[in-house]
Order: C-alpha cells, then structure tokens, then sequence
C-alpha cells in the first residue's frame, strides 16, 4: 500500500504542468442552434506551445485535432450523443523557404494556408469557424443539447501518456452551455 501510494505521488509530481509553459486552453467555443445547421466555431490558444519550437523547425510537423461532439442531454440517464466530427490540421516548416504550411489533414476541405510568421500560423491552425454539424431539422425541439470539443496538440500527431509528460502532446476538453432549438420569448 505504501508502495502504491508512493508511486501515486511520483505520477502527480511529474504531471504537474511545468512553471511558464503556456497550456493548451480553449478560449471561445460558441455553438449556434439555428432554423438550419448546428454552427461550432472554436478557437484554442496555446496551439504551437513553446516546447513544440525546436521539433518543428527541424521539419518535424505538428498536428492539431478537434474532436466537435454534439450530446442529447438526460437528466435521469446518461447523455446520449447525436453526432460526432473531427476535424484535423497539420503545420509544418520548410527549412528551405522558411515558410509554414498549414493544411487541412481529415473533416474539412480547405487549401493550404503558407506564411512566413509563426504566429500567423499559429492562429490559422488554432480558428475552426462555421463547423456544421448537422442540419437542426434532424432534432427534437423539445431536448436539450450541448457540445463537448476536445482539442488534441501533438508532434508528429503522437498524442499519448508519454509524449504529454515530455511536453511534446497536449490536450483539453470544453463543453457549452445547455442550448435548445425551441426559442425563448
């Protein structure tokens, strides 16, 4: 027992976030429930963290994912999910050019996006505006619903237990608030 106790606090002391580094946090997450589509517009900030720098101006790319999930919610049982997309994006450095080439990988068709400014690009990577996920025909006007986005940080698209302790991974989770199609007057 002492043992287990011992490793617990092992795991929690290396899992605590280093002192300075910028995490991987959802700023905006608006949902729009509308007489057509079920609009999500997210913005993550923290997307190209500072430990990303050196892998990625040695060519390696760095993947960002959003995981955009629309839930039923139940009060007496559990939540039931309605639909689910992902959307993923990869940047990546030509040391050549010295220009970043953001494209999209999986869930949007968009054409790549080049820039010679780390943050510009940061910010195209970190924008998912007008993400439809279904059409609001498709729901009961009488259930509430919300969404739950979990936004993935990776080098080389390796998001797991070990690459987040080395701070080459992040990750985060938001839900919205409680939204309705019926209108409130």
């Amino acid at each position: 027992m002492r043992v287990l106790s011992l490793v617990f606090a092992v795991l929690v002391t290396l899992g605590a976030p280093e002192s300075g580094r910028a995490e991987l946090r959802i700023s905006d997450l608006d949902v729009y429930l509308n007489d057509h589509d079920v609009t999500v517009h997210v913005v993550v900030l923290g997307a190209l963290p500072p430990t990303f720098n050196e892998g990625l101006e040695s060519g390696v790319p760095a993947h960002l994912r959003f995981t955009v999930e629309l839930w039923q919610y139940n009060r007496l049982w559990p939540n039931r999910l309605v639909t689910t997309r992902v959307v993923e994006r990869t940047v990546e450095y030509n040391v050549v050019t010295k220009e970043y080439k953001i494209a999209a990988l999986k869930g949007e068709t968009r054409p790549a996006y080049v820039t010679r400014d780390l943050r510009d690009a940061a910010r195209v990577l970190a924008e998912l505006r007008g993400l439809k996920l279904m059409a609001s025909g498709q729901l009961d006007p009488n259930e509430v619903f919300f969404v739950r986005v979990v936004a993935e940080s990776a080098l080389r698209g390796e998001n797991t237990f070990v690459t987040r302790m080395a701070g080459t991974a992040e990750q985060v989770e938001r839900r919205s608030d409680y939204r309705t199609i019926l209108r409130a007057e």
